[in-house]
């Protein structure tokens, strides 16, 4: 299985999450919350696509990557799943560190809230990132899915309904 940010991202967010997606089951494209994350992602930074480049490599996909400078540019829609953001950036940057990047960085950019997170590069990331492809590895292999553990987060997740089916 090859491991993306998404997984990483939804291992810190919900194993459920993680194993449905993971199983082949993706509702994304039913959330109003996604669509409107990208929206903001393509409409706040409208230079982005000109001066930065697009960069697909091991499974992950980043958007926005400034070759020049070795910086990660990540834009989300709210800080509700800060943890899981930092994860699934932190993850970018072992893989382009495993790929001979030096010392990436990353900016996590929250412009509905006009605020932004750093991440440098340190070698605790790469411990970090190898423990969490295992227990993704352990979670999406496994061969039922977890149990629904009710977050405040659920309401806002495009596996809501699905998740919630037959539920009182």
């Amino acid at each position: 299985m090859q491991i993306t940010g998404t997984h990483i991202a939804y291992l810190h967010t919900c194993n459920r999450k993680l194993w449905l997606f993971a199983n082949g089951i993706q509702m994304e494209h039913t959330s109003e919350t996604v669509a409107e994350g990208k929206l903001i992602a393509e409409t706040t930074y409208t230079d982005r696509a000109r001066k930065y480049t697009e960069l697909s490599v091991e499974g992950i996909k980043i958007d926005f990557y400034d070759a020049k400078n070795k910086v990660v540019h990540e834009v989300k829609k709210s800080d509700k799943v800060e943890h899981a953001h930092m994860a699934q950036v932190k993850y970018y940057l072992y893989v382009l560190q495993k790929n001979g990047i030096e010392n990436p960085e990353a900016i996590i950019e929250y412009p509905k809230l006009k605020q932004t997170e750093m991440i440098e590069w340190n070698d605790d990331i790469i411990n970090e990132a190898q423990e969490w492809e295992h227990a993704v590895a352990g979670i999406a292999g496994a061969e039922i899915c977890p149990p629904l553990v009710k977050k405040n987060i659920c309401k806002s997740c495009s596996y809501y309904e699905l998740c919630y089916v037959g539920e009182d």
